[in-house]
């Protein structure tokens, strides 16, 4: 039987800890491993409190950011020598009942399965943020004709990963671009990617990236010099 974990990265997300692990456990009873960013809430105390046989929590002593929290994650995945892990958000974006599909999917042999919110419309879809929604299209654009991947949705943060496939790839960057470097590196090698559809769920609208990321323009030019730069790198 495969070994199988799920990977949810958290930063200040005291409101939906607690029932997102209630609601994971009613489809998943497999390992879990929650990493803390150096949140400043409760969420820390939270974590604490869930941990048991099949929850770990990893504590980041700063806030580093969404990409290192999850590359801290996939270390701690490679060396318990897991076979297939699936990341989630902890802010109530991502349903768990979408677990046992994705593992199901991944295990097939895909190397990587990615969520989509624009692939297919769900009953009880949100509406993106406009700007969210420009952007993403533009990038995702992009990274297909860099790619071929053919994918709708370049930053899902629901996934399910081969760990074979993930422990090929050289991932460093700490921040919200992460993803991207993850496709253009999928790409360099000959990794097989799967996309399968999820709910678009926007609770709030007003959620900020922080700092300079929170105006469009800045996250955009972010975003394409990250591109670039794993181009170059990659030769691809």
């Amino acid at each position: 039987m495969s070994k199988r974990v799920v990977l949810i990265p958290v930063y200040n997300e005291e409101e939906h800890i607690e029932g997102l692990l209630t609601r994971l456990r009613e489809v998943y009873s497999g390992d879990v491993l929650f990493v803390d960013d150096g949140s400043v809430d409760c969420s820390p105390a939270l974590l604490q409190r869930l941990e048991g046989p099949r929850t770990k929590i990893l504590m980041q002593p700063e806030n580093r950011g969404y990409g290192a929290t999850l590359l801290r994650g996939f270390a701690e995945v490679v060396e318990g020598g897991y076979d297939y892990v699936i990341t989630m958000d902890s802010d109530g974006q991502h349903r768990p009942d979408w677990i046992p599909a994705f593992f199901a999917e991944v295990e097939r042999g895909w190397d990587i399965v990615s969520g989509s919110r624009y692939r297919e419309e769900i009953d009880g879809n949100g509406s993106a943020p406009e700007d969210r929604r420009e952007i993403n299209c533009q990038i995702t654009k992009l990274i297909n004709e860099i790619t071929g991947f053919g994918i709708t949705d370049a930053f899902c943060g629901f996934k399910a990963y081969s760990v074979t496939a993930l422990a090929r790839l050289s991932l460093t960057l700490t921040g919200y671009s992460m993803p991207l470097q993850l496709w253009i590196q999928a790409k360099a090698k000959g990794l097989t990617v799967r996309e399968l559809p999820v709910s678009r769920i926007y609770d709030d609208p007003n959620r900020r990236f922080g700092g300079s990321l929170d105006d469009p323009e800045v996250r955009r030019a972010y975003y394409l010099d990250t591109i670039e730069q794993e181009r170059r790198r990659w030769n691809v």
